[in-house]
């Protein structure tokens, strides 16, 4: 038995109550003493002892059990330290002290302490006279450490070739109107995305959160805002990311004895040879697409093309063709290419994945120094955030694998914004895998993104609904409550009023179906994130973690844009 001692009597009530925090594996916790700041500045001072006349039960009662093994406190100090043992300890979990006035009822905290206010009256407080210590083991396992094998041809980029892709990922003359290049929805200013809920593709001006789109008297000016926001593309060079696109309409294959990929995509059977792995192929797409960077019909070639892919992607190879420091990098970084006239848009394309591939990867975060054992890096509220995370919070269940992602599609009640995809008797709807599955049960159902500089990476979804981490952290743990109470404020959407009409179509509906239910209905029922309930301390905890995911090579790439690029355009914006 444990008993608690006052000293000295002090008058109440109780503030700012203090709770034990749990320490790492295996180590005796830290504190010394439980205490309550009192509001005259003075302490009230719980001291832990057992009574030395009844040891044989002391282990008995002070024991804290978990599902799978018990820890039992082996001693308190003269000072009140406590000492524990796990009897058969479980990598990485962690432990907490619990306290009871009963034995009956176990709190975490002091909690039942707060609010208690004297009268002049005698008050009585049920005081912590047992304590046990509990394990939290983790619902999922960490991954291993990342190395270069889990990399396209173990993370070695050709040179020449990713310097060829970054003049190509920066320059304008792969857009239909020669108005916007790769980098202007992907900037390093933007860390690999924009900055924007949903992108302005070409017709507008500016980059990332100040791109604003053209007046809608100018024949240039954009139709629609992009339907989904712009991905980055960190470790998009991982082997294991062999979907791309939110709806994965990309995707590789890829066969260890020989090396090599095949690969799926909306081209089918036009889609180039040559092409050498899934990022190159992704890099097909946007460049065949009026709202992101091919225009509208009638305003250049490329535009006009756009129902002829293998045309489209020859009349951009033209353009480069006719650029001479272009032949002459092509030839530098491709045994293939002799002259000009050997140049396809296949060797952009694979030029473009090597330069994302070199820039993407981000494997040095404090989670990764961590993992390879470097404890010291996560600190006390990253390791509970990362218990929260491969724990209780669930989050591993999708997020899982050395990326934080399993590269599956799940549907969480991601409001819909913008101009949707063609989906549903509104045509403004966003099917998601649907559009690329067929199967009913994939409707609203996006690709689970890896969490990797996540807190670089703002707006979250494929509508870019939630504009903070914390924001789309309480989504992700109750989605049809935060679905309900959206917070239109998180969208970062640069107005026009045509546009404008647009970005809350679908939430507002009232237009029902067959079976009398609007399409918010529906983009809630599809949901299959179960609620999970966390303290606000929990959830910062959560955040602190995700942070930790943060590669610092990442957070300052001024450096890496070129000044010029050879079809002499403007590189800014």
């Amino acid at each position: 038995m444990v008993c608690a001692e006052k000293v000295p009597a002090l008058p109440l009530p109780l503030i700012a109550p203090y709770s034990p925090q749990p320490t790492g594996p295996f180590r005796s916790l830290d504190e010394k003493r439980i205490s309550f700041s009192i509001k005259n500045g003075t302490n009230f001072v719980f001291f832990m002892k057992t009574f030395p006349f009844l040891p044989a039960l002391v282990l008995p009662l002070i024991s804290g059990f978990s599902a799978q093994a018990q820890v039992a406190i082996t001693s308190f100090g003269k000072n009140g330290e406590l000492t524990f043992e796990d009897t058969s300890p479980i990598p990485y979990a962690s432990y907490r002290v619990e306290w009871s006035s009963d034995l009956q009822s176990w709190l975490r905290d002091m909690q039942s302490l707060k609010h208690i206010a004297s009268d002049g009256i005698l008050t009585t407080v049920n005081v912590p006279m047992f304590y046990r210590v509990v394990r939290e083991d983790l619902v999922a396992p960490l991954p291993s450490a990342t190395d270069d094998t889990d990399y396209i041809d173990g993370g070695n980029i050709d040179a020449a070739k990713s310097a060829l892709g970054k003049h190509l990922f920066y320059d304008k003359v792969l857009s239909g109107n020669r108005n916007i290049s790769c980098a202007t929805c992907h900037h390093n200013f933007a860390f690999t995305a924009d900055g924007l809920s949903l992108s302005l593709g070409e017709g507008a001006s500016g980059l990332g959160k100040l791109r604003r789109p053209l007046e809608v008297t100018d024949p240039d000016s954009v139709p629609e805002r992009v339907p989904r926001n712009a991905p980055h593309i960190w470790n998009i060079g991982a082997l294991e990311f062999s979907l791309m696109f939110w709806d994965g309409r990309v995707a590789a294959d890829y066969d260890e004895q020989t090396g090599l990929f095949s690969f799926t995509s909306p081209a089918g059977n036009d889609l180039l040879a040559t092409l050498e792995n899934a990022v190159a192929v992704q890099a097909m797409f946007p460049v065949t697409s009026g709202t992101e960077m091919a225009g509208q019909a009638g305003e250049n070639e490329i535009a006009d093309l756009a129902g002829d892919l293998p045309a489209l992607w020859e009349a951009l190879a033209s353009r480069l063709r006719a650029i001479p420091e272009y032949v002459s990098q092509f030839q530098t970084a491709f045994d293939d290419v002799d002259s000009a006239q050997d140049i396809t848009f296949a060797h952009a394309a694979n030029a473009i994945a090597a330069y994302e591939m070199q820039v993407g990867r981000a494997d040095n975060s404090p989670f990764d120094r961590y993992l390879r054992g470097d404890e010291g890096n996560l600190n006390d509220r990253e390791l509970s955030g990362l218990r929260l995370f491969y724990g209780k919070a669930n989050c591993a269940s999708c997020h899982s694998g050395k990326f934080q992602t399993d590269h599956s599609f799940r549907a969480i009640a991601m409001p819909q914004l913008g101009p949707g995809k063609g989906d549903g008797d509104s045509g403004h709807e966003d099917f998601g895998r649907f559009r690329v599955t067929g199967l009913e049960e994939d409707k609203f159902r996006f690709r689970v993104p890896s969490l990797r500089n996540i807190a670089l990476t703002a707006p979250y979804g494929h509508s870019g609904a939630y504009d903070t981490l914390e924001a789309v952290v309480h989504h992700h743990l109750d989605p049809v409550a935060s679905y309900d109470n959206y917070d239109r404020s998180q969208t970062v959407l640069p107005s026009r009023s045509d546009l404008d009409a647009l970005d809350f179509l679908v939430m507002d509906s009232t237009d029902v179906d067959v079976g009398g239910k609007t399409a918010s209905d529906r983009i809630k029922e599809a949901n299959e994130l179960p609620s999970v309930s966390l303290t606000e301390e929990e959830i910062s905890d959560l955040i602190a973690f995700l942070q930790a995911l943060t590669d610092p090579g990442s957070v300052d790439l001024r450096s890496i844009a070129p000044m010029t690029v050879p079809s002499g355009l403007p590189v800014a914006d």
